[in-house]
């Protein structure tokens, strides 16, 4: 109840806040880089990329960006959260799911990204209490299929929660590409633009695709990963 004054006179007006508007502010909480999912600390193997110089400039870094989301774990983790968001409270679906992802990477890093950003985001998601945390306890846990299994539980629409997904996945690297590089605020934020048709695209392309559609073709994005292991001076944890 939120009381309103017009005219001098108290009128008495009621908010209802619909499901959908409900899980559509937690998602937004969710994928803020404010939640502590730990994300600004993994760089997905950008870091190798900018000191090798693949990613050193604009043009670069969105190249690179792009065929990570249109070949590489973009896309993987696209098709994984879908997955887990139609599995639902079924909890062998579920599984399947988690355990597949859990053995993708490709590497150590790549392992620890997603697995300890899962798990932190469960951990964090606690505190909006739900049958499908208890389901992914005790396990390793791929952040995609973590979000993608609570976003379903909070009835948040599969496509809005993979954009986001997406989207928020895309920003933490250019958060740290303008670290990294160094580029100003500006050219991180032109990123982003260049980049919003292909976010899209990648969310239309993955809806309907099968866990035997999976596949990747960024092989080099896969070896900055295995190469960022024993880089010698280094910023992030991947």
């Amino acid at each position: 109840m939120r009381p309103a004054r017009a005219g001098g006179t108290t009128i008495i007006t009621t908010t209802t806040m619909t499901t959908e508007q409900d899980g559509f502010l937690r998602l937004l909480t969710w994928l803020s880089p404010a939640f502590p999912t730990g994300g600004f600390a993994y760089s997905h193997g950008l870091e190798w990329a900018v000191e090798s110089g693949d990613a050193r400039s604009t043009a670069g870094l969105i190249g690179w960006l792009v065929d990570i989301l249109e070949q590489g774990s973009g896309r993987t983790d696209a098709i994984l959260m879908r997955h887990a968001h139609q599995a639902g409270n079924n909890a062998e679906a579920l599984e399947e799911v988690a355990e597949l992802a859990a053995g993708l990477p490709g590497g150590r890093e790549r392992w620890l990204e997603t697995t300890a950003q899962g798990r932190a985001f469960l951990d964090a998601a606690a505190a909006w209490p739900a049958p499908v945390l208890g389901l992914l306890a005790g396990r390793p846990v791929a952040y995609p299929v973590a979000v993608g299994a609570v976003s379903a539980a909070h009835g948040i629409a599969e496509d809005r929660a993979v954009l986001g997904f997406l989207h928020a996945f895309c920003a933490n690297l250019v958060s740290a590409a303008v670290r990294l590089i160094p580029k100003g605020q500006q050219a991180g934020l032109r990123v982003m633009a260049a980049l919003e048709p292909v976010l899209i695209d990648v969310c239309h392309e993955t809806r309907g695709l099968s866990l035997d559609d999976i596949g990747s073709a960024a092989i080099r994005a896969d070896l900055a990963a295995m190469h960022h292991e024993t880089q010698y001076t280094r910023l992030f944890r991947t």
